[in-house]
């Protein structure tokens, strides 16, 4: 089996994690010797990982490396009663004890050497901290330290928070303009409403108000510009206008988006959904919410890349209120982090949605400290970037909560 195939099977993904950056700091605050701290700091740097559907004699052999390291795993109980079924097994390790399960399993060969590379794959998407896309002649650095910021600009008559608000060509390229001198990393554009029970517009209608607005932008700023389409035609017209990037919510679903995202080597988001707009809020159900987003975003990730796509192109969007309830959201935000195991930047669009209604009792244009905290907790749960229509509001928050998870400050005078 291809080491790609076994991780799309097994879906492996840290699901918990404790960092030893305090536990490092008080060492060095106490005075302990440098090789203390760095043999201590192994120790407490843990992570528990998940992998799904693993033969039953490697998940026993699996059990007991870690028990032979003084770590340990969970397995089906079936298992030790001599049942021959695949298994969730789940890890509990620090990362040194990681590294001696890692080269056992290696040496042991066959499955259980496939397993140990899924696992060193997963462990090093984890621990990823920065990445950078290609835009054409430039490119754009995304780094956990230093979120990015994308402003929503919807041309569109029944958006959900701001419909109607910029239809108008030149109204838009206003607020355009005003997002970017706000500090907006990226301009997102998008010419059709995709809130809860919302219709499509057909490709003609999208274009004609989106292409307009899209070539005034780029006459006029520097800042990279996405376009918010899932139809191809609509992309396509976008890119030769001066967009940059594709993001489409469901994730290169139609083989011409895919094969247009490799025709122009343009970054993609790939965003979550279950159902469509139309239908996606009508009683949402998952059994494990970040489980099967992670495994729906690494297929479509793997379908991009077998279509010529280049990985490092790819962002993924775990896809707030898009067939979420608001539980469903608040879970994605509070395990963000899940989704680092894909190896790839993490965008969180929350902004103003209904969740935070329900929440605060607020009506979408008022929602914007609710949108704040949203996003200041996606960013400390591990976002990349988060998308939002007030971009100075967002600066200022993804400022302090990645500053407070840098640890940054320490020392100064307050």
């Amino acid at each position: 089996m291809r080491l790609q195939d076994f991780i799309a099977k097994c879906n492996p993904r840290v699901v918990a994690w404790l960092s030893s950056r305090d536990t490092v700091g008080e060492m060095a605050i106490a005075g302990v010797h440098s090789e203390g701290i760095r043999l201590t700091g192994a120790r407490a740097d843990f992570a528990v990982m998940r992998s799904d559907g693993i033969d039953f004699a490697t998940a026993r052999l699996v059990k007991d490396m870690l028990l032979d390291i003084d770590a340990d795993a969970a397995i089906d109980e079936s298992v030790w009663s001599g049942v021959e079924t695949d298994t969730p097994v789940i890890i509990a390790a620090s990362r040194r004890q990681y590294k001696d399960l890692l080269q056992k399993l290696a040496e042991a060969g066959g499955k259980a050497a496939l397993l140990s590379e899924a696992l060193a794959a997963c462990l090093d998407n984890f621990y990823r901290s920065d990445f950078s896309i290609s835009l054409g002649g430039t490119s754009l650095a995304i780094k956990s330290n230093a979120p990015l910021v994308m402003g929503i600009l919807n041309v569109t008559p029944d958006s959900f928070s701001d419909g109607g608000d910029f239809l108008d060509p030149g109204t838009a390229v206003d607020h355009a303009l005003e997002m970017a001198g706000h500090g907006a990393d990226i301009i997102d554009i998008g010419g059709e409403s995709t809130r809860p029970g919302s219709l499509s517009v057909s490709a003609d209608e999208e274009m004609a108000r989106v292409i307009p607005v899209v070539r005034a932008v780029a006459a006029k700023v520097s800042t990279p510009i996405s376009i918010d389409t899932s139809k191809p035609e609509v992309a396509r017209a976008a890119l030769d206008e001066g967009a940059a990037i594709i993001n489409d919510i469901t994730a290169l679903s139609d083989d011409r988006m895919r094969r247009l995202a490799a025709e122009r080597a343009c970054p993609v988001v790939l965003m979550h959904m279950k159902g469509s707009p139309r239908t996606m809020q009508k009683s949402p159900f998952y059994r494990d919410i970040m489980g099967e987003i992670t495994l729906f975003l690494r297929r479509r990730i793997e379908e991009a890349v077998s279509a010529g796509v280049e990985r490092e192109q790819l962002i993924v969007d775990p896809g707030i209120g898009f067939g979420k309830t608001v539980k469903h959201n608040l879970d994605i935000l509070r395990r963000l982090k899940v989704l680092a195991s894909l190896g790839r930047p993490i965008l969180v669009g929350a902004s103003r949605k209904s969740f935070l209604g329900t929440l605060t009792g607020a009506l979408a244009p008022d929602r914007t400290a609710a949108t704040a905290a949203a996003n200041a907790l996606a960013v400390a749960a591990g976002a990349h970037a988060v998308r939002v229509h007030d971009v100075a509001q967002a600066r200022q928050s993804v400022a302090v909560a990645s500053a407070i998870q840098a640890g940054q400050g320490r020392g100064t005078a307050t």
